[in-house]
């Protein structure tokens, strides 16, 4: 028995890593069993932001095995060059990448449309649109030049045609969007083969993908799920900083904030940190608009009101002037976004209006209050002695001696003349330390001191 016993623990002590083993083979195909869903979001601006976000999360969802990647679009478009780069990332994805324009009321507008039209499968929930890509300036108009705008316009529609004929969709239908600036429902689109599915949730998006076979990397790739479970890519802070500053409300109170910080500038000289805090504040706006189409009678509505207020100060107004500019100021935020393309944007209107009467009202205050001590006579230094009242200590005939603020000075008499002792003048100016005085002709009034 004991012998028995012996060999059994022998035999097991064996066996162990043999078990070991198959146990590490074992779990590789339970994790396999469960597939993995990477999911990110694209809201706001197509930008530099979205595009650095985009190839961030491309290697994250490659790392962790993913069975796709599926991005969750509400956008009202962007710079075409952003566009361009994120298409490039979806068409060489490891992995199929699933656009889902959602929830209900989301829009894959202008850059959008495209980035939808570039997906291995294009969902959209319903309640949604996509659409509008009509090619734009950076300003939100059309573009000027009519040979330049045919270029354009061309180059846009074959971009969106090869799109659709790539992912086997309708290109005639597809092209309409940048043609004729057509929007479709989520009904429309599929009826006019724009899109794959309507989905309302994962689950059907899921079920549509699952055993569909696509070309990856030149490649057929089969997508083969068994249960699921979903990761979250969220966008790092750094990217959603520069994704904050791109809002179109945002933008423009950066943009109002630097010019009055560099007006300040300008009415009291001799520091630099409300110059450069207005630069830095100036070009954070100014990144914020170059990312999103905004109208140029805003930033003339703005400079103008800003203009107007400091002209009210100078000549001493009674406010009217200023309320104009205050006026002027918020108007220019609410027409900025006002143009082809701006009026797809989400905008916080009672935040930015809020915030433009706020801040209009410190500048004012403080810009009123620096006014009026530029326009009060110094008190102090060389500046503060001219005009006061001094007493003569020694008969000045020329030259002497003067009491002023409380101390002895040296004082001559201005044009040769004398003053008794006793009798009062008044300083002209100051030469090095001694005080050029003329007699007081009054003789009255109290000395400074």
């Amino acid at each position: 028995m004991r012998k028995f016993i012996s060999l059994l623990l022998l035999s097991a002590v064996l066996l162990l890593p043999a078990g070991f083993a198959l146990a590490d083979e074992a779990q590789p195909e339970a994790r396999a069993a469960t597939s993995v869903i990477a999911k990110a979001s694209i809201d706001g601006i197509v930008g530099i932001a979205l595009e650095s976000h985009l190839e961030e999360i491309m290697e994250q969802a490659e790392d962790e095995g993913a069975a796709f990647l599926l991005l969750v679009m509400d956008t009202p478009g962007g710079l075409s060059s952003s566009m361009r780069g994120v298409i490039q990332q979806i068409q060489s994805a490891p992995f199929p990448v699933v656009v889902w324009v959602s929830p209900s009321g989301a829009r894959g507008a202008s850059a959008g449309a495209f980035i939808v039209q570039a997906a291995h499968v294009a969902a959209m929930a319903p309640g949604t649109n996509i659409g509008a890509a009509h090619p734009v300036v950076a300003s939100g108009g059309d573009i000027p030049d009519e040979d330049m705008k045919t270029k354009v316009l061309s180059d846009f529609a074959a971009q969106m045609r090869s799109l659709a004929e790539q992912r086997g969709r309708d290109p005639v239908a597809a092209e309409k969007m940048v043609n004729e600036s057509v929007s479709y429902t989520a009904s429309e689109a599929l009826e006019a083969r724009v899109i794959d599915l309507v989905a309302a949730d994962l689950d059907e998006i899921v079920a549509w993908i699952n055993g569909k076979t696509f070309t990856i990397g030149g490649k057929e790739h089969k997508v083969s799920i068994q249960g699921y479970r979903v990761i979250e890519l969220e966008m790092n802070p750094r990217l959603k900083v520069l994704q904050f500053i791109s809002r179109p409300d945002i933008a423009y109170l950066l943009l109002v904030a630097g010019v009055f910080a560099i007006v300040f500038e300008v009415l009291s000289p001799g520091g630099f940190v409300l110059g450069v805090s207005g630069g830095m504040l100036v070009l954070f706006g100014a990144y914020g608009l170059r990312m999103i189409p905004f109208n140029w009678a805003g930033i003339v509505f703005l400079l103008a009101g800003v203009a107007v207020m400091i002209l009210d100060l100078a000549v001493g107004g009674v406010g009217i002037l200023s309320l104009l500019g205050a006026g002027a100021v918020l108007v220019g935020g609410l027409i900025l976004f006002r143009a082809p393309g701006g009026e797809l944007l989400n905008m916080s209107y009672s935040l930015m209006i809020g915030a433009v009467v706020v801040i209009t009202g410190f500048f004012l205050l403080a810009a009123w209050a620096v006014w009026r001590s530029l326009k009060n006579r110094p008190v102090s230094g060389r500046d503060g002695l001219v005009g006061c009242k001094v007493i003569a200590v020694t008969e000045l005939s020329p030259n002497g001696s003067v009491q002023c603020h409380g101390e002895i000075w040296k004082a001559t008499v201005s044009g040769g003349g004398s003053l008794e002792s006793g009798a009062r003048g008044i300083v002209e100016r100051v030469e090095g330390l001694t005080l050029i005085v003329r007699p007081d002709e009054g003789g009255s009034g109290d000395l400074l001191k």
